[in-house]
């Protein structure tokens, strides 16, 4: 090659070089794009900020809030970095945009906030830096005022009855009822604000006599009550109790006692509810469904699910103060799956009677404060399968913004909580969950997150551990919870998971305490406390891939399951470590974590593992930390979540010493 040619070959290599350069440099800045406030719930707010670049991966949002009208600003936790993390699972295949998203915890409910999102990247910010937003957080739904108020009886009462009176819940909410063909050609007789107050006795039609109908006020013959007729927000349709004694809805062993999948906006309170399949059917996918049920202080029992909606533009349920029981032996834990469990079952495993609790799908729902137990699974997200517009999601159509909190839930078949299928910010906080047949805590898949579990006790899970990651599920905070069983991985890796503040320790079916499967080096876990059970062959464990690589989430669908296993497999190192020592020095993680026992409980011990069928109290334990244990101040500041700890740094674990514990359950 002559001189003049080498040159031009190195004038072109320079070239080359500076646009590589530019080209990297431009591909690390952030550039915004859309930002989106969800649908508040009374006391969470929940956001999402699309952007592009950042590849790698060193960008962040600073979040701060605070109430209108106010001068000073409050921090909350920097919003959750997403990145293309794959879901690809049976029916799934999903890749979440390049975004952030996180949510704003324990405000106060029909308040106006400013929060405020600050962009910064060292590499540089192409577009808007800052988004400040006003969101009100929604109120709680309760009867209005100036409605029309009616008054339903059961068809035995003798009594005085106040005006206007009916015979029958159906009598009342249109203008007449039949216990025949004619049942549905009344029209409707409540209008938005009417109330219904149902006075106390039994409510339970004779289906299969046609014509006669009974004390249930004549349903019709499939004994369902269809209410169809939509209130507002502000002016729900009310059917509440009287307070004269206990109505009591019997389904009489029918499929389903109240559909109210065209119904905006009831709310029902303070009612009894039994002997039915399903309690209340709220919604189907791709076919209807009902939005702003209201759901409080009522008693459900003997059912095989209280209320159920997989329509996708449900939204805004206010699910609070019930107590749900199902049809499950009360007094003994049995599970259906595992090995755990097969030595119990005569023959087969037992029917699935009560399937679960509550099932939502869509934004904006909130289940709080209720009572749960003898089901298959207590609260779920429903398994939807990809949003409605995948790769595009149509907005209104998203599981986000989603609050389950305070419920006390026990003998569970299988899970406490299922976050499966939702999307981003699906809140999971101050949940007790005692007698869980299988891991407690489900995230099967979520499509991006965050999934925040935080403040929650689990205890007593034998099989399989406390927690549930799974199906290449992307997004999992795991924050300040008492897990008094192992963490574990199951059946595939998870992206993007983090735990901070957590006591971990406990035993299930197998020993180890703490293992995570992971396809992003992203993850990450520090300041928990963990016990370590005797006798385990290891006791920690970090699967990831190879540490020189950021990720490797790539997707697998159309992958035959065989293909598929051996790309998983070929894409992560897989790491077990007898000691906590061991495990931080070979990766990193857990820096700032100490090994602990039950001796920092004022009141606790592990289940006995030669009996799993046994059902433990959660009135004979107390998980407040002893003043001095090695669990108090041994945690890391997280804004918004643990702010007002009481000493040099806050506790690990659900309870801050000195502070009192939250209420689980129905309040009075």
């Amino acid at each position: 090659m002559s001189k003049i040619a080498q040159r031009a070959h190195a004038a072109v290599l320079a070239m080359l070089v500076i646009i590589t350069a530019s080209s990297a440099g431009a591909a690390d800045k952030v550039a915004a794009k859309e930002f989106y406030a969800e649908p508040p719930t009374l006391i969470s707010l929940g956001f999402e900020w699309q952007i592009d670049g950042d590849d790698n991966h060193n960008a962040s949002v600073a979040v701060s809030y605070r109430k209108k009208g106010t001068q000073a600003w409050e921090q909350g936790l920097p919003l959750m970095r997403l990145d293309h993390e794959h879901i690809t699972e049976n029916a799934f295949n999903y890749t979440t945009p390049n975004m952030f998203a996180g949510s704003i915890f324990d405000l106060e409910p029909d308040t106006e906030y400013e929060c405020r999102f600050v962009l910064n990247d060292p590499d540089g910010v192409v577009g808007k830096r800052e988004n400040v937003v006003t969101v009100r957080t929604r109120f709680e739904p309760k009867p209005a005022v100036g409605g029309k108020t009616y008054h339903v009886y059961p068809a035995d009462y003798k009594g005085q009855k106040l005006q206007p009176a009916f015979t029958g819940l159906l009598a009342a909410y249109y203008l007449g009822a039949s216990h025949s063909d004619n049942f549905n050609t009344y029209g409707p007789r409540v209008q938005p604000g009417d109330v219904i107050l149902v006075h106390g006795g039994l409510y339970k039609d004779d289906r299969f006599r046609y014509g006669g109908g009974g004390p249930g006020g004549t349903a019709p013959s499939d004994g369902t009550y269809y209410l169809t007729q939509s209130g507002t927000p502000e002016k729900p349709i009310v059917i509440k109790a009287a307070g004269d004694g206990e109505p009591i809805f019997d389904g009489d062993g029918n499929f389903n006692l109240f559909n109210v999948m065209a119904a905006n906006y009831n709310y029902f309170e303070g009612i009894t509810v039994r002997n039915t399949d399903l309690a209340f059917l709220a919604g189907l996918k791709n076919i209807a469904g009902a939005r702003g049920i209201t759901l409080k202080k009522c008693h459900v029992e003997n059912v095989g699910r209280v209320l159920y909606t997989d329509w996708s533009g449900s939204r805004d349920f206010y699910i609070a103060d019930n107590v749900f029981l199902g049809r499950f032996d009360p007094n003994h834990l049995m599970g259906f799956t595992g090995r755990t469990w097969q030595k119990y079952f005569e023959s087969a495993p037992p029917k699935l009677v009560s399937e679960y609790a509550v099932k939502v799908y869509g934004p904006g729902h909130v289940v709080a404060y209720n009572h749960i137990a003898n089901f298959h699974d207590g609260i779920d997200v429903a398994t939807y399968g990809n949003p409605d517009g995948t790769p595009n999601p149509i907005r209104g159509r998203m599981p986000v913004s989603i609050d389950f909190y305070n419920n006390e839930i026990t003998n569970m078949e299988d899970n406490c909580m299922e976050a499966d299928g939702g999307a981003y910010n699906i809140r999971i906080f101050r949940n007790r969950c005692f007698n869980h047949g299988h891991r407690a805590l489900s995230v099967q898949p979520a499509f991006g997150g965050p999934v925040y579990f935080i403040r929650n006790i689990v205890y007593h899970a034998p099989e399989g551990g406390a927690a549930k990651f799974t199906a290449t599920s992307s997004g999992i905070v795991v924050y300040h919870n008492t897990l008094l069983a192992p963490v574990k991985p199951m059946l595939g890796a998870v992206s993007n998971i983090h735990f901070r503040n957590n006591l971990i320790l406990g035993r299930s079916d197998t020993l180890e305490t703490f293992s995570v499967d992971t396809y992003t080096n992203y993850s990450s876990s520090d300041y928990n406390g963990f016990g370590i059970n005797e006798g385990a062959e290891f006791s920690f464990g970090w699967s990831s891939p190879p540490f020189s690589i950021r990720a490797d989430n790539r997707s697998k669908a159309g992958m035959s399951p065989q293909q598929r296993a051996q790309a998983e497999a070929g894409s992560r190192e897989t790491r077990n470590f007898k000691t906590l020592k061991e495990f931080t020095e070979a990766t990193g993680q857990d820096r700032h974590s100490i090994v602990v026992d039950y001796s920092i409980f004022q009141k606790a011990a592990p289940p006995d593992p030669n009996d799993p069928r046994k059902l433990y109290n959660p009135a004979d334990f107390d998980f407040q930390l002893k003043a001095g244990s090695a669990a108090v101040d041994a945690g890391e500041v997280l804004p918004n979540i643990n702010d007002g700890f009481t000493g040099r740094a806050p506790d690990l674990g659900a309870y801050e010493l000195g502070q009192a514990p939250p209420h689980y359950g129905p309040r009075e």
